[in-house]
């Protein structure tokens, strides 16, 4: 099972994005000469505004001085530092993951649109999609109508970008090559399978044989999935802008082709990869997943089936909530709140696919958790839905 498979980042690149004058001014310098050499005249930028991230690129919003093509009014550059040798590069990963939306039309493009890249100044100028609110500004915010159409967006844009990117992953591949990143990154493993069911059995849960098997097979199935399409890998709300066409996703630094199933698994785990995780009211997940299939269901037909969908599913679901159980437990984090509330919806989740041996387990850790941690704990609601 390898550490980046739902969306962990190991070795995360040093530094937040932001900047200094600098940097500011060689992001400007970059983008002026990368637009120069894309179409052949002098473009001119001005009023720089530094826009803040996690990755390690200066990110800058500036606006058009001076050009004689029709451009936008602004438009954005992010500027990268040298790549980390050894490590997979996220100038590489984002310049391919874009050049592969910008051979889609304007309706499949669940992203902004990449307006010139150069590979040795490590730079890319997109399109500026404004000062649209993010969905993480929705689900803070104090209306649950719009939190909720916000959400049921988002799922909609993520199973159209898996069915307009699905069958692509050869594009993508020589794309990347082209960039000289490695076609396939070295996977480093995670601990997590050997060592959860004994952190789980120090807190008095013991993993039945019946249930292992179960574990065994989705530890496995995660990476090795069929249904494979593009995925930003980086799933958190803050990365999502809610605009008038609809959710459009930013920041590809980690992406790359994967199974899909394992950002749908993320729709039963609402942002489980974030720091600060929060519940959604009840049937919102599922009524997440039914848009989400809708939009893959043609492309793949087999998961238009509940029983078949509901299947693949649970095993992805489990996987991923392991996953973060270890990463808690081994690390001594403080969401086990989160991990409390995702053991129970495993268990409801499980209960409704008939696996009653996982459902059982996953109530007793659940239970355990809470009794160890606890008492009383359950992930809040988004203040959305408060």
């Amino acid at each position: 099972m390898s550490v980046d498979t739902f969306g962990e980042a190991p070795d995360a690149p040093a530094g937040r994005s932001g900047g200094s004058g600098r940097s500011v001014d060689a992001a400007v310098a970059a983008g002026e000469a990368v637009l120069a050499h894309r179409f052949g005249s002098t473009i001119t930028l001005a009023e720089p505004e530094v826009l803040t991230g996690s990755g390690p690129a200066t990110v800058v919003r500036a606006r058009i001085a001076s050009s004689p093509f029709g451009l936008p009014r602004t438009l954005v550059i992010k500027h990268y530092p040298a790549a980390r040798p050894g490590l997979p590069d996220p100038f590489a990963q984002e310049a391919v993951s874009y050049q592969l939306f910008t051979a889609l039309s304007a309706e499949d493009r669940m992203c902004p649109e990449l307006l010139a890249h150069h590979g040795p100044e490590r730079v890319l100028v997109i399109e500026d999609l404004g000062r649209a609110p993010t969905l993480e500004d929705k689900l803070r915010g104090s209306d649950a109508r719009v939190a909720e159409r916000s959400l049921l967006s988002w799922a909609r844009s993520l199973g159209r970008m898996h069915a307009t990117t699905a069958g692509r992953e050869a594009d993508f591949d020589a794309l990347l090559r082209r960039l000289g990143g490695p076609v396939k990154q070295k996977k480093q493993t995670t601990a997590a399978p050997r060592e959860l069911p004994d952190l789980l059995a120090e807190l008095g849960v013991a993993m039945p044989a019946e249930v292992r098997e179960f574990a065994d097979h989705a530890w496995e199935q995660a990476p090795a999935g069929t249904y494979r399409a593009f995925s930003p890998v980086d799933l958190s709300p803050d990365n999502n802008l809610v605009t008038d066409s609809g959710v459009r996703f930013l920041d590809f630094e980690r992406g790359q082709v994967r199974d899909a199933l394992i950002d749908a698994a993320h729709l039963r785990v609402p942002f489980g990869s974030g720091a600060d995780p929060q519940a959604l009211p009840a049937g919102m997940c599922e009524a997440m997943i039914a848009v989400w299939r809708a939009e893959v269901s043609a492309i793949w037909p087999a998961l238009a089936d509940t029983d078949t969908l509901s299947v693949l599913l649970l095993d992805h679901q489990f996987a991923l909530v392991c996953l973060r159980t270890w990463d808690c437990l081994a690390a001594g984090c403080e969401m086990v709140a989160a991990l409390v509330t995702w053991w129970r919806d495993l268990a409801a989740d499980a209960t409704r696919a008939g696996e009653h041996r996982l459902a059982g387990y996953a109530d007793d850790v659940a239970a355990a958790l809470d009794s160890r941690f606890g008492p009383g704990l359950a992930l809040p609601l988004y203040p959305a839905f408060r």
